[in-house]
């Protein structure tokens, strides 16, 4: 856990300084980073793993994973709340706050994006989701836990 609030911190510095964040997708042009930290903020936004690291000290965030309890069971990051999208999704989020920042993800990706179409249906107002989900989440690096 040290060793990604370490590297948190050092690429929230980077994004502070420069205004910007490099994604794994995008090379950096002159030195310089190309995507937009701003823009990282748009509701459903795709984030790689270092800039949804960097997300998770926002203020109030709730990191939200949509897979099944047998997934979570296996590794899931610290903290996370469980909300199956297979399951009763509507049920699952019923209870949360539709005012909060949600950092949401899957094993790959595509059933984040499917939970934050249906947050925004369901009145959420601030979600973003991890690109290629928690392997590539593993793949950074990143810790995980497991158990229930």
């Amino acid at each position: 856990m040290h060793t990604r609030r370490f590297a948190s911190v050092t690429v929230a510095a980077l994004v502070a300084l420069t205004g910007t964040a490099c994604t794994a997708s995008e090379p950096a042009a002159g030195g310089r980073a190309t995507a937009s930290a701003e823009a990282s903020r748009a509701y459903g936004a795709t984030l790689n793993a270092a800039e949804f690291a960097v997300s998770l000290d926002r203020p109030g965030v709730i990191v939200l994973d949509v897979r099944t309890p047998a997934e979570y069971a296996a590794g899931h990051l610290e903290g996370a709340v469980l909300a199956d999208i297979n399951g009763d999704f509507e049920a699952a989020v019923a209870g949360l706050d539709r005012g909060a920042p949600y950092a949401v993800y899957c094993r790959s990706g595509s059933r984040s994006a499917a939970a934050i179409e249906a947050m925004k249906q369901l009145g959420f107002g601030d979600a973003w989701h991890l690109g290629g989900g928690i392997g590539a989440w593993q793949a950074a690096g990143e810790d995980v836990v497991t158990g229930g």
